[in-house]
Order: C-alpha cells, then structure tokens, then sequence
C-alpha cells in the first residue's frame, strides 16, 4: 500500500510538460494517466487515510473507499484519451493546464477534509479556464472571465460553507453533510454551481463552446463530474436533488433543439445527463446512487466521444455551425461513424452504454414511487435522442451537401475516438465489469425483455416523430442566431439596468444642480445690485494681494494663540 497521492503524478508530469518539447513531450503526457492508473490499482487500498497537521488542523490529503477509487479511474481513462485526442497540438499552456486540470479533479475526489477540497476546487477552475483562453478570440476571452467568475464564487461558497461548518461541528471531515443548517446550504449551493443547476448553469453554456478543439474534451470529463462526487458524497438522499435534477434533464431539450452550434448543443446535452445523475443522488437508495455515478462513468466517454468528433469537424472545416455543415460523412467517413456510436451510447440504445446505467435511475425512480417525475424523465429520455442521438450527426454530416470537402480527421483523434467508442461498446455489452466497481451493493441486471422493448419503442417513436417534423418543415431550423437563456441577466438585463441607474443618477445630478444654483445665482444678481457690492472687498483682487492678506491673517491668529 502506497502513501503516495495520484494528483502528484500529474502535477509532477505538468511540470515536465512545460519544460519539454516534441516526443518526449508526447511520451510524459500518454505515460502519465497510464502510470497513475497502474498506481491506483497496484498500490491504492479501499479504506486508506493519508493525514497531515498543518497549522493544527489535521488534514486527509488522500481517503479512499470504492467511490473515490471509480471515479479514479473514471479520470485516469478520460485524461488517456483527452491526451491522444491532443497530442498534435503544440501549444505549451494546453497540455500544462490540461494535465494540472486532471491532476486537480483527482485530488478532489481523494480530498477527505474541506480545506484539502477547497484547494483542489479552485484548482480547477483555474487551470480549466486557460483551455478557453488558449483560443485566443476575443469572445473566449469574454467567456472565460464569465466562466472564472462562477467558478471562484463556487470556490468562495465552499470555503464559506465549510468554516460554519467547522464552527457548528468542530469538524473539517468531507462526508455526510445534509441541508441542516446555514454551512450544508453554502456547501450545497458551492456543489450546486459546479454542477450547473438550473439558473447557475451558464458558464457551461458559454464557456465550454467558446474552449479550444482539445480543450473542450477535457471540460466535459472533469468539472461536473468532481461535482456528482462531491453531491453523491455529501448530500445523497437529498430529495430536493430530485426536482433540481428532473428540471436540468428537461429544460436543455429546448434550448439544444434550437441551437446552431453544435458544440453549444453538447454543452446542454451535458446539462440533461448531468440531471440524470443528480436525480439519483436525490433519490438516494443503493440502486440510484449506483445508477448515478455509473451513468457519471459512461458519460464521460460517450460525451468526450460526441465532443471529439465535433472538434474533428471544427478542426478541419473550420465551423461548427449547424446550417453551414452538412454532406461530411464523404470526406470524413470514419469520424461520422465513430460520432454515430457516441450517438448511440447517449441515446440509450441496448448493446451501448448509456443503456446499462440510465435504466438503472430510471428503475430506481418507479420503484420509489416517482411516477410523474418517470414520464417527464422519459420524455427528457427522447429528447436526448433528438438532439444528440439524432441532431448532431444529422446536421454535421447527413442533412444536406454543403459541398465542403476536407480531409478526414488527423490520426491521433481518430485513435482516441476508437478508444471511446470501444468503450462504448464494450461497457454496453458487458456491464457487470463496470457494475462491479460500484461503490453500493445491489443485484440489477439491464437486459430484461421489458426493459429492452420498453426503450427501443421510445427511440423508434422519437425517430419517428423527428422524420414526421423535418419532412413537414415544422422541425426548427438551423439558423445563425445566438440563443441566450439563464446569462440573459447578467449579459443583458444587469448591463442595462446599470445604463439606465447611471443615465438616471446622471439627471438627479443636473436636477438637483439646477434647483441649487438657480437660487443662488438670483442672490448673487442681486447682491451686485445692492450698495455692498461697491466696497472694495466686492472686487477682483490681485493673487499676490491676496496672498499677502492671508499671511497677514495667519500671522494675527498665531500672535493671539501664544499671547492670548
């Protein structure tokens, strides 16, 4: 058993990273996540506590139990792939904050106290934000401020949270907390933004699209899923999670229909599964909890897959827009087909991956009695499969020929895009190999007839339905436009507001000015006209005279103060 924290590795490795060029650069990043796995599984035991005193607070850098250890894993596999999806890249920043940005979420999940949490959280934040910045335009720069700013104040609400807590408890140790109190709200609510809740969302939708080809890969896998964790670990069985969770599955099907960016439609995809996952935590029995962090597992992948294959797309052609794409599946052949299984997966097909770990929320909401909140989960079931499942590849590749003709997508992204969708496969159709890394007893198997006629009559019905509205022109339409939903307030209403508080503040000013001076002018008209105003006093005087009298002045006062 080794004593050894897996984020050093990858700090370590960000280190090598920024003073390295070329293959052995390359060999550092693909090393790192394959090292730190070996370590994870050779040396890392359920049930080790790694403890330091600093400052007399006792500190848990590294507590593992079989929740911590599968998301371990769950990162080391997402950071493999991410790093061969990058390694034509060349620029420094990236693969230093890409490596740092793994590094962070693995502390977190080991984090076992609040102060060691709270570092790792803001460490990721501030290393995921050079990955927007690194596009360098000019709307990702303004999108990365906006990201970083959600960020810190989840950062601030976490430390906040947690020194309440530490007062009400006497305690710094990271389990259990509950909505008790004043410090289990601040914490929840920190969770809650990293999460993206309904309304503390944007800086997802903003941010993720506006993020480098690579750099969005790792967005998808890191962030969000440090926050699942962290609301699986500390506040499970929270039932206000299952409302919160059904809305973030349900409202992103809107928005992602009518969205023209394709990667800003996988951005409120992420938004939908993460729903599912946050609804199994509210839910809270052992067969929910499972489903949840297993579907937090398989959308890793089959979201970084959907990713990549779109940033193939962005990387070759330029444009991600939906209207402006079309006809690719002749130049891109391949990536259309690896992008179909990433459609596949999220869709929930049987045989892909989404299917073993979505049913299991699914199931776990009927047998709890959630029957309404089952159907408008089935309903966010099919709207899924309409703009991710169906939508993205559709208007990436098929809808129409828009005569673009490119190259097929660079070697090392076409490898990690079959690493993904092997996974794909491979954990649909083998689930009891991820079923048995998860931290909750519980006997489920999948692939009951029910089940498995249940779902594929859903999908049947929404493919249907999305043929019926395209040939019938009522499906919307891919257009140019930018749609705003949640950052409307402070994008636009608080810009605004503060235009009109200064316009009218501004006009106060010039009023209340104007009924000051205009008395005061009458006065000074008429003093000019009285007989006072021809003393000599009344006049312009010279400065020097001027200057003199007040010596003279000064001079009297200082003779009266030591004489007097």
């Amino acid at each position: 058993m080794s004593e050894l924290a897996p984020f050093v590795l990858f700090f370590i490795a960000a280190l090598l990273a920024a003073v390295t060029q070329g293959t052995l650069r390359q060999l550092i990043l693909l090393a790192t996540p394959i090292i730190t796995g070996l370590h994870i599984w050779l040396n890392i035991d359920v049930g080790l506590l790694v403890t330091h005193s600093i400052m007399s607070y006792e500190l848990t850098v590294m507590r593992t139990d079989k929740l911590s250890i599968l998301f371990a894993y769950l990162f080391c596999i997402a950071s493999f792939i991410a790093v061969i999806f990058s390694l034509h890249v060349k620029d420094t920043k990236q693969h230093v904050a890409g490596l740092m940005y793994a590094g962070s979420a693995l502390g977190a999940v080991f984090a076992g106290d609040f102060i060691t949490l709270f570092i790792f959280w803001e460490l990721l934040a501030i290393s995921s934000v050079f990955l927007i910045w690194a596009r360098g335009t000019e709307r990702a720069i303004k999108a990365g401020m906006r990201y970083l700013v959600f960020q810190v104040m989840s950062g601030v609400l976490l430390l906040a949270g947690a020194l309440v807590y530490y007062h009400d408890t006497g305690s710094l140790a990271f389990n259990h907390i509950g909505l008790e109190g004043i410090a289990g709200w601040l914490i929840f609510i920190a969770f809650g933004i990293k999460s993206a809740f309904p309304f503390l969302h944007s800086w997802l939708t903003d941010g993720y699209p506006e993020a480098t080809v690579t750099g969005t890969v790792f967005l998808s896998a890191f962030t969000t899923k440090v926050a699942v964790y962290a609301l699986a670990r500390g506040f499970a069985g929270e039932e206000i999670l299952v409302y919160i969770g059904v809305t973030m599955a349900c409202f992103p099907i809107f928005y992602a229909v009518i969205e023209n960016d394709l990667r800003k439609v996988l951005a409120y995809s992420l938004i939908n599964q993460v729903g599912f996952m946050v609804t199994g935590i509210g839910i809270g029995t052992a067969l929910a909890l499972n489903g949840a962090v297993a579907h937090a597992f398989s959308d890793v992948i089959f979201k970084g897959l959907l990713f990549m294959s779109m940033g193939a797309v962005l990387y070759r052609v330029g444009n991600i827009n939906g209207s402006d794409l079309g006809g690719l599946y002749k130049s891109m052949p391949k990536t259309t087909v690896l992008c179909i299984v990433g459609a596949l997966s999220i869709s929930a097909f049987p045989l892909f991956s989404g299917f073993i770990s979505k049913s299991m929320v699914m199931t776990a909401l009927m047998y709890e009695d959630y029957g309404y909140l089952w159907l408008l989960m089935l309903f966010a079931s099919a709207g899924v499969f309409h703009h991710a499942g169906i939508k993205i590849p559709y208007f990436a590749f098929f809808a129409h020929d828009s005569g673009i003709r490119t190259q097929e997508a660079p070697t090392n992204m076409l490898i990690a895009m079959t690493i993904a969708a092997g996974l794909c496969i491979f954990i649909g159709t083998q689930p009891q190999y991820l079923y048995a890394l998860l931290p909750w007893q519980v006997d489920y198997w999948p692939y009951d007839t029910t089940h498995v006629l249940a779902q594929l009559q859903l999908l049947f019905f929404s493919a249907l339905a999305f043929v019926w509205l395209n040939k019938k022109g009522l499906y919307p339409p891919e257009l140019r436009s930018i749609n705003l939903d949640a950052e409307w307030f402070y994008r636009k209403l608080l810009p605004a507001g503060a235009q009109r508080g200064v316009a009218f503040l501004s006009h106060a000013k010039e009023y209340a000015m104007a009924i000051i001076i205009a008395p005061a002018q009458g006065v000074r008209v008429m003093f000019s006209k009285s007989p006072a105003a021809k003393y000599h006093l009344s006049e312009s005087w010279p400065t020097g005279s001027m200057v003199f009298w007040i010596a003279t002045i000064l001079a009297a006062y200082l003779l009266l103060d030591i004489f007097g």
